[in-house]
Order: structure tokens, then C-alpha cells, then sequence
């Protein structure tokens, strides 16, 4: 029965639970723009203001469809072409309130889905490990999860732990190269022998490609993840770095 209900879930992107909005400190600024060029407009009567203004309406409009709706989307087509069996143990890096972690959770049977997360609400709004376990309990799925408040750069899990890695819009919130660095090699460090790896962001992705080769990883890719994971317009995308752990 259990395989039954993850396996019809796969194509249900219906989110029960309460998912926030990423970068919510972003949000004033679009909003200040758009008040801004319509005031220019009506003072000068001019009509490059409100094309301006309708520019950065449809930016933000951009962002706003790729939290609340497009990441649920591109992420459940990129967790069903792994084809999971339902026993691995998956890690999301930076989970925030599940949106991720819990699409991960629907497709595992025996296995487990893990998150950490240092739980800080600039980088998602109402960020908190009691509302990402509600979101699992609405999601039907908290048998299966666990959270812990830790930081990607130094995780608290023993080599080779998890067979699938994933991370969305997480890894540059850590400040500088080296740091950054750090949280790819301790992915790399926990991820099991034959393992995959899957990190979308925004920024630093040709970085992470280039370590993970460093590092010894194999079929490192790149490549980016279409409109609807358009965080400003196409200037402001979302790419995907994929790879898998040598086995031994």
C-alpha cells in the first residue's frame, strides 16, 4: 500500500503543506521600483516609467512563480528520473520547510529523507524545523523524515551515508569560495559509492562543477533549468550541477 501511495504521487505536484517564499527580504525592493516608476510616470507623463515599472512587475512575477509553483515542478521531474526504488536515503543540503525534501520523501518507501538546515528565515520566510515537520505530517510522509540544525560545511553524518544528494538554492548562501568549497566536499564525503548528486542554484554552479571533478566525481554536468525556475527574468536562472561518486 505504501509503494502504491508514493508511486501515484509521482506525478502529483499538489502541495498540502505551507512552503513560504524564498529570499522573502528581496521582496521590498521590486515593490519600491514598481511605485517608484509609476510615480516618475505621473509626474513626467511620460511612458518609459511605466514600461519600466511593467518590466519589473514581470521579474518579480518571475520569482514569485518559481517558489510558490516552478520548483515543486522541475524538482519533481528531476526526482522521478532517478528512478528511485523506494529504500535509498536521501539528504537535502539547506531544506528550509521541506519543498524538496518532502517531494523526495513521496518516492521513498523504506528509505529515508534526511534535511538540515540552519533554519534562518532571510533565506526563506517563516523558516523553522517545526513548520517543515508539519508540512511532512501534511504531506503524509513524516514516518519518513528527520531533520537536523546543522551546517552544510560541516555535516553530522558518517562517510558514505546517503544514496541520492540533493540542494536547492542553498549551497551559495555560504560566504566565500572556500566555504562554499567545503560544502561540496562534505557532500561528496557522505554521499555512498555509486551515489548522485543533484545541486540547483543560482550562483557558483560553474564552481561546483569544477570541484566536484577536482574532487573525483564522474559525468559532472551543467546545465540550466528553463523559465520556470526564472528568479529575475532569464539574467537571474537556475542551474543544475550533477554527478555521480565513483564506486570503489
Amino acid at each position: 500500500m505504501n509503494e502504491d501511495r508514493a508511486s501515484a504521487k509521482h506525478t502529483d505536484t499538489r502541495r498540502r503543506g505551507s512552503y513560504g517564499i524564498d529570499a522573502p527580504y528581496l521582496l521590498p525592493v521590486p515593490a519600491l521600483l514598481i511605485v517608484v516608476n509609476i510615480v516618475n510616470g505621473v509626474i513626467s507623463g511620460t511612458l518609459w516609467p511605466f514600461v519600466a515599472a511593467l518590466v519589473v512587475t514581470a521579474c518579480a512575477g518571475c520569482g514569485l512563480y518559481a517558489s510558490k509553483r516552478g520548483k515543486f515542478v522541475v524538482w519533481a521531474e528531476l526526482l522521478d528520473q532517478l528512478n528511485l526504488s523506494g529504500a535509498e536515503w536521501v539528504l537535502d543540503m539547506g531544506c528550509g520547510r521541506g519543498a524538496i525534501l518532502l517531494l523526495a520523501a513521496e518516492r521513498l518507501t523504506k528509505g529515508r529523507a534526511v534535511g538540515v538546515d540552519l533554519w534562518r528565515k532571510g533565506d526563506q520566510s517563516g523558516n523553522a524545523p517545526e513548520i517543515t515537520m508539519n508540512n511532512a505530517a501534511a504531506e503524509g510522509v513524516a514516518d519518513r523524515v528527520e531533520l537536523h540544525t546543522a551546517d552544510m560545511a560541516a555535516l553530522p553524518f558518517e562517510d558514505d551515508s546517503f544514496d541520492v544528494i540533493v540542494s536547492n538554492l542553498a549551497v551559495h548562501n555560504i560566504k566565500g569560495r572556500v566555504g562554499r568549497e567545503k560544502a561540496i566536499e562534505e557532500a561528496v564525503r557522505v554521499l555512498r559509492p555509486g551515489g548522485r548528486l543533484m545541486i540547483a542554484d543560482i550562483f557558483a554552479t560553474r564552481q561546483y562543477s569544477a570541484h566536484l571533478t577536482k574532487l573525483g566525481m564522474r559525468n559532472v554536468e551543467c546545465h540550466g533549468l528553463g523559465w520556470r525556475l526564472w528568479w529575475s527574468g532569464p539574467w537571474l536562472a537556475t542551474r543544475l550541477v550533477t554527478a555521480c561518486k565513483t564506486s570503489r
